[in-house]
């Protein structure tokens, strides 16, 4: 597998894996960041491209037209970010990448709050929009039959081989 690409809401674990494989696998591996491109002001996705959901869509286009060719080379690559599926799976096929992965990095409530409030001192983002945000990309992943990683109760060791099993095999 040449490309996998983790979604997921915040605090699920998907950077601080990406961020893992990075250090521990660089020469097998390159990994992206979706947010490394600068995330606008709200008003300014707005101006720019009609709404939040539009920004994102058109970012995640540039993003997978930008690694294709990396990936039409046999060079292995990594994506995490917080994208809608359904943009992912558009993206792909627009820039005709036929094999990846996408893995929605998920985990309970009490895990998430956790992370954002105590590891991650943003106990802003722990609320209910947050955790609705969580569920509907759950509700997404199901829908189109993407893999779900549940991190509530791995380690970020146990969760990191996990996705690179997806790039082995």
């Amino acid at each position: 597998m040449g490309l996998i690409i983790l979604t997921g809401a915040s605090g699920s674990g998907k950077t601080t894996i990406a961020q893992a494989i990075a250090k521990n696998h660089a020469l097998e591996v390159t990994v992206h960041h979706f947010d490394s491109i600068g995330v606008p002001a709200l008003d300014v996705m707005i101006q720019d491209h009609g709404s939040p959901e539009a920004w994102q869509r058109a970012k995640t286009m540039e993003w997978l037209a930008r690694l294709a060719p990396h990936v039409r080379r046999g060079e292995a690559a990594l994506l995490e970010g917080q994208m809608r599926m359904s943009f992912v799976i558009e993206a792909v096929a627009a820039a005709k990448i036929n094999e990846y992965k996408l893995l929605l990095v998920d985990c309970d409530d009490a895990a998430r709050t956790h992370r954002l409030t105590m590891e991650r001192g943003q106990p802003e983002l722990a609320n209910a929009e947050m955790m609705n945000w969580a569920t509907y990309l759950r509700n997404e992943a199901l829908t189109q039959g993407c893999g779900i990683l549940d991190t509530s109760r791995l380690s970020i060791e146990q969760s990191a081989a996990r996705v690179l099993q997806h790039l082995h095999g």
